[in-house]
């Protein structure tokens, strides 16, 4: 079976511009739906995808935050190149986190960090992250449990550099949210299992932002933006995204 590869999309051409941020080991699906939706609306997407994702998982390992970050102010660089002077950015997990990273590094008219995570994560969690993966992966291709099962033996031989980065990122944003002064709108879910809940209460009571709002969805698990209450995430980001003082 052959695996279409996902690739980064622009959506609309209103004067209004949305960076969509994907989360990791996920591609720009994680955030199509809500592009599609705000493009409805007016305004125009932007989802970059970050280096290793949405291919094989062995190139994953071999990339680390400085790379994703990079394709992250690509993404921004893009949007300005095309005539949008005023931005705002929605991120989806490790794109969350990325979406604050932007709030005190470029200017950005709100953020919209939606199950970002201000804890670092053990590393064994992270681990199991990637080698469900790789094993989905695997499967999509079309692999018998058997060349599954040994390429996975392989795979777990590979030193993982990559999550090292990842634990020292997420504890770098978090010593730098109190320099985000930009609305925001913290998104989480109450079913979340892949990070500590209470990263959401750090986000929103850290903020300097005086416009900020944090809001629990009660049905929810940690991929939200495909997950049963996205029609009133949705809603949400684009009333939020309304009340911004656009200049146009």
């Amino acid at each position: 079976m052959k695996i279409v590869t996902p690739k980064p999309f622009t959506f609309g051409k209103g004067k209004r511009a949305v960076l969509l941020l994907h989360g990791f080991t996920g591609n720009t699906a994680d955030v199509r739906m809500l592009g599609r939706f705000l493009e409805k609306k007016g305004y125009t997407c932007h989802a970059p995808l970050y280096k290793g994702h949405g291919v094989q998982p062995e190139e994953l390992i071999t990339t680390g935050p400085e790379d994703w970050w990079q394709d992250v102010i690509n993404g921004y660089e893009l949007l300005k190149k095309q005539g949008h002077n005023e931005i705002a950015v929605a991120g989806l997990s490790l794109g969350g986190v990325f979406s604050l990273k932007l709030g005190y590094t470029v200017p950005i008219k709100g953020i919209v960090p939606m199950c970002a995570p201000a804890y670092i994560k053990s590393e064994e969690v992270m681990y199991e992250g990637i080698l469900d993966y790789a094993r989905e992966y695997k499967r999509l291709e079309g692999k018998t449990e058997e060349q599954i099962g040994q390429e996975m033996m392989e795979f777990q031989k590979t030193p993982m550099k990559t999550l090292k980065a990842l634990q020292g990122l997420i504890a770098d944003v978090r010593n730098h949210i109190d320099m985000i002064y930009a609305p925001l709108f913290v998104v989480q879910a109450r079913h979340d299992h892949m990070i500590n809940t209470d990263s959401a209460n750090i986000i929103y009571n850290q903020a300097e932002s005086v416009n900020k709002n944090l809001k629990w969805y009660e049905e929810s698990g940690h991929a939200i933006t495909l997950d049963k209450e996205k029609d009133q995430l949705h809603e949400d980001i684009y009333q939020f995204l309304e009340k911004l003082d656009w200049e146009e």
